[in-house]
């Protein structure tokens, strides 16, 4: 009897880790999918009606690259902001498991805003995002790195 409360506690366990989502508030390197390189660190919370939101915190320097400092072709209500402490990410909300969908993400060196998804690693050291316009095969990809 005492086996079969061991191999009931072993399931509940397992099955209750599997539907907790891992916890993507914190600090995040935005990897340039281009260059490879760090553009930025940004700032995941996550807010009173459980999305989540982004905030560029810092901005990464880079050789040969000169940081715009505002927003310039940026729609409102983000034209001319500053980018440093600028909200990028708004409106991401968990699904299951690993996966967020639902947030939009502007690019504040285009002025252009995406829908987005995004699915953390089963360590939680990598951010998967795919921003895009329509369907998400239309789109591209980034990998943020937790700082």
């Amino acid at each position: 009897m005492g086996s079969n409360k061991l191999l009931l506690a072993c399931l509940f366990s397992t099955l209750s880790c599997g539907a907790l989502a891992q916890d993507i508030t914190g600090l995040w390197k935005n990897i340039d999918d281009k260059t490879g390189s760090s553009k930025a660190i940004l700032e995941i919370r996550k807010e009173s009606n459980g999305s989540y939101t982004g905030k560029v915190i810092k901005i990464t320097p880079r050789p040969g690259y000169t940081p715009k400092d505002t927003c310039v072709d940026c729609p409102a209500p983000y034209t001319n902001k500053p980018i440093l402490g600028l909200d990028i990410l708004k409106g991401l909300q968990f699904v299951k498991d690993d996966e967020y969908s639902g947030g939009r993400i502007i690019d504040p060196l285009t002025g252009k805003i995406y829908s987005m998804k995004a699915k953390i690693s089963p360590n939680g050291k990598r951010l998967q995002l795919r921003g895009y316009v329509g369907v998400s095969a239309l789109g591209r990809s980034q990998t943020w790195i937790r700082d």
